[in-house]
């Protein structure tokens, strides 16, 4: 079989080495790809959002599957296309991908279906944000309604902040479209979870959880960004939470995704803030997270393109779907700078040892040489028995890489750790 995965970053690469697994697997495609995916696939320069040109080369390319793996796409409508063309696909169509293309959608959802999340309002102008925002409590969550790789949600501490960061996303529009509507949030406490479950609109099958890293410096410090590091398993996510998210959220979401009109297939993710009064929804992505997908699918023992295809043909429920006991850890080696401005360009140079799982993100291939080219470059992972080990192979991993103004963060796993040690 041919496939075709449309993305470039360290999530697509962690998804093509997957499917590399499976024999039937003859030549894959990687569109735009990147310098590490070249490694594992052929890299073709059509931009993730050319819809037509995707189609277009599937077409004659004749490819077998598709996976669409960025939001972008998905939203736009790259599955409808493909389908359209009679090429199977795993991924939402963009009626789906809404549940991530527009926060006040998923929030509007959960509130006709009773599905708990925080307590919100929506707004679409810069003066009755500031009417809200001037009587409201604080801390308080801000985020642009559309998609904004993964750079539009702010948690704010005082009223001052909030009036000028609503005023960027809906005045001088940092977001552009994406900032037309706004959502605010009551704050949630608690532990945050992140589950990826595999879903065919019927069906739904929950992932091993993990706990992402989303600010930029040790001690979750500094700007949010698309995330530092992960661990999987989540310690904080027990079997009886995990039962109860089942119950209250993961099914109800895909029944209400039918009921609307929408259903949903592909993978869903659920981002969760276990609260004092129980699991609630922070938000839904409409694909494989990133880099969640990178402690996650090392763990997966099932195929994962037997899954893709029993989603496709809506019988996931056939399907046993088991992960391999024990943990994973995953680094995010990122350019010094990031999420803001920094210089790319500079070679990287790669020791670690062969049992390290290195996915490249920011990278690209210049004669021969692989060289960074965004902010987060890798993504080091390592597998183990047991969460300490998994964390210590992948800081061993890391060490081993070089390459110019290369930054990471050296705690990541530690609230983990923490969370074990209390249980």
């Amino acid at each position: 079989m041919d496939l075709l995965v449309v993305g470039g970053g360290g999530r697509e690469h962690a998804i093509i080495k997957k499917l590399r697994e499976n024999s039937k697997v003859g030549h894959i495609y990687a569109l735009p790809g990147n310098g590490g995916i070249a490694a594992d696939a052929e890299c073709i320069a059509i931009d993730a959002k050319d819809i037509e040109a995707i189609a277009s080369f599937a077409q004659e390319k004749h490819i077998d599957f598709a996976v669409v793996a960025p939001d972008d796409p998905l939203v736009l409508g790259a599955v409808d296309k493909l389908h359209a063309l009679g090429i199977p696909c795993f991924g939402p169509e963009s009626s789906a991908a809404m549940i991530e293309g527009s926060k006040s959608f998923a929030k509007e959802l959960m509130k006709k279906y009773g599905i708990p999340t925080a307590g919100y309002t929506v707004i679409t102008s810069y003066d009755d944000a500031k009417k809200y925002l001037q009587k409201a409590q604080y801390p308080l969550v801000i985020k642009a309604d559309g998609l904004a790789l993964g750079k539009g949600v702010f948690i704010l501490e005082d009223q001052e902040t909030a009036l000028a960061t609503a005023k960027r996303i809906l005045v001088d529009k940092m977001f552009g479209a994406s900032g037309e509507k706004i959502v605010i949030e009551e704050f949630l406490t608690g532990p945050e979870v992140s589950v990826l479950a595999f879903t065919d609109g019927n069906t739904i099958v929950p992932m091993v959880s993990s706990m992402d890293h989303k600010r930029a410096l040790d001690g979750d410090a500094g700007l949010n960004t698309g995330g530092m590091g992960t661990v999987a398993p989540n310690p904080y996510y027990t079997d009886e939470i995990a039962q109860r998210c089942m119950e209250e959220i993961f099914l109800p979401t895909v029944q209400a995704m039918v009921k609307e009109g929408r259903p949903f297939k592909g993978c869903l993710y659920f981002g969760l803030m276990l609260t004092a009064k129980g699991p609630k929804v922070i938000e839904y992505n409409c694909r494989f997270g990133d880099p969640e997908t990178q402690v996650v699918l090392p763990l997966l023992e099932t195929d994962l393109l037997d899954i893709m295809m029993a989603v496709e043909e809506e019988r996931l429920s056939q399907l046993e779907i088991k992960f391999k006991d024990g943990a994973s850890c995953c680094v995010i080696m990122a350019s010094e700078g990031y999420p803001q401005s920094y210089q790319t360009g500079y070679l990287i140079t790669d020791n670690s040892p062969n049992d390290a799982i290195v996915y490249h993100a920011g990278t690209k291939l210049v004669d021969g040489q692989v060289l960074t080219a965004g902010g987060r470059v890798l993504g080091v992972t390592a597998i183990a028995h047991d969460l300490p080990t998994a964390i210590t192979k992948a800081y061993d991993a890391v060490s081993k890489i070089t390459f110019a103004n290369a930054y990471y963060r050296h705690d990541i796993g530690q609230r983990a750790l923490q969370a074990l040690q209390n249980k």
